[in-house]
Order: structure tokens, then sequence, then C-alpha cells
């Protein structure tokens, strides 16, 4: 099995970057350091892999300490969708008592009908119990 092996220069032709910027993401770790030093330092496919992958994340628009967290293994944020014209936002409007009023997306939520009963007879149970509290 051949080992690819990149010089900086080469590294950052392909990953499309400047020294500097490379340079940076190895002195705060984002990019592990290369093999050997000085002049016969190496780079490998993963340090490339790790470049690209920040690359995407920077262009995606997160932010340097957020890139270091997906690239240690923490889950990728789902982007929300953005609204646009036309979009249908379905949201449930539970009346508590007079005055207050609870608003919840059930399927942003991830809750299910039944939750969403229990949340509200929770939610009415909490309320008449700081009523009797403050009478």
């Amino acid at each position: 099995m051949t080992v690819h092996t990149f010089t900086l220069d080469q590294l950052c032709t392909l990953a499309a970057l400047p020294k500097r910027t490379v340079r940076y993401y190895i002195q705060i770790g984002l990019v592990p350091r290369p093999v050997g030093e000085n002049r016969g330092a190496r780079y490998l496919s993963e340090h490339l892999d790790t470049l690209l992958r920040i690359k995407q994340l920077t262009e995606a628009g997160l932010s340097l300490e957020r890139i270091r967290e997906v690239v240690s293994g923490a889950p990728l944020p789902v982007p929300e969708r953005p609204k646009v014209p036309g979009a249908v936002d379905v949201r449930s409007h539970i009346w508590i008592n007079t005055g207050i009023e609870l608003q919840i997306s059930p399927d942003e939520a991830g809750a299910t009908p039944e939750q969403v009963r229990a949340l509200a007879r929770a939610v009415i149970e909490a309320w008449n119990h700081i009523k009797k509290g403050s009478a």
C-alpha cells in the first residue's frame, strides 16, 4: 500500500488554502502536526482530508470553535430551513387560562399528540398550583 505524502506547498495547492492559514490551523490544533520537521516535514492524505473538511465547514459559516468540535467527532448541526414565501408553519395554541396561552410546534419539538396533551395538563396544573399559593 502506497502512502502519499505532500510538502506544504503541495498540500496548500490541493486544499486551495494559503500556507499561513494551514500553519494557523496546525498552531491552534485543528490540523495535526506534520510528520518530520522544517524542510523535511511531510503531510499525509489525512491532513488534506481534514483541511478540505475545515474549508467546507468554514464556507458553510461555522466558527472555528464549532469546527473544532465537529472535526473531533461532535455531530454536525442541521441548519434550519430558510423560510420562503408560501412556507407553512403549523403551531398548536393551547389555552391555559385568561391571558395565558401555550404555543408549541409539535414537529419541531418532536412531540407526539399524547405528549402535547400531557404538557398542556402539566402546565394547567402548575398554573393552578401557583394561583392557589398566591391567593
